[in-house]
């Protein structure tokens, strides 16, 4: 029993001197534990360690035993040197195994967490990668829908002011169209007037031409 606790304490050791140490056989063990987590592996492990408690306590107990009669007889014959040397070198090693066993599995479920922080940590870094590339592509937008804000902010300046200018010939138009429409109003009379004055001239030169006609009439007869 006490070979096959050293092959298994150095055995943890090496174990974990390999999980200390970034090398390809990490990798493996990593992958290895994470199996023997799955399934019917941490009954067994359980088990294994419960038993190893139990042998443990008895080892305990029986060094106690020892050691409580060494007190009463005041001295301890080799029969019990022996034992309890055995009993002190197997303690060892079960606690060792115990201890060492549970260092792997902190160790494990550290590096575990810490390859799961790391893949965690990288998607973050990508989604803010992509995230600043849309920032930056949200970023020119807004600069393009601003100058195109300013080029129809002029193009409307340039427009009032084209439909001021408009205005202000139509304006002009309209006041040109009301002084000829005065002035033609102006001619319409004065035309009238031209044209009663000439009925009146021809009205008085048809009287004079009938008071000739008769007077021309007298004196031949």
């Amino acid at each position: 029993m006490q070979h096959l606790l050293f092959a298994v304490v150095l055995a943890e050791v090496a174990v974990i001197l390999a999980l200390s140490f970034k090398t390809p056989i990490r990798k493996l063990l990593i992958m290895s534990l994470d199996r023997a987590k799955r399934g019917r592996g941490p009954v067994v492990v359980q088990t294994v360690s419960a038993t190893v408690c139990v042998v443990l306590v008895a080892s305990v107990y029986g060094m106690m035993k020892i050691q409580k009669r060494w007190v009463e007889e005041g001295a301890m014959n080799p029969t019990d040197e022996v034992i309890m040397s055995k009993h002190l070198l197997e303690s060892t090693l079960m606690g060792g195994f115990l201890f060492l066993g549970l260092m792997i599995d902190r160790l494990h479920h550290y590096m575990r967490e810490l390859r799961m922080r790391r893949k965690t940590m990288e998607a973050i870094k990508k989604e803010g990668s992509v995230l600043e590339g849309e920032k930056a592509r949200a970023s020119d937008e807004v600069k393009s829908l601003k100058q195109e804000i300013t080029a129809l902010q002029e193009r409307q300046k340039q427009l009032a002011a084209e439909i001021e200018a408009k205005s202000k010939e139509i304006r002009t138009e309209e006041t040109s169209g009301i002084a000829l429409q005065k002035q033609s109003e102006g001619f319409l009379i004065e035309f009238n007037r031209l044209s009663e004055e000439n009925q009146d001239l021809r009205n008085q030169l048809h009287t004079v031409d009938s008071r000739i006609s008769r007077s021309s009439i007298k004196k031949n007869t």
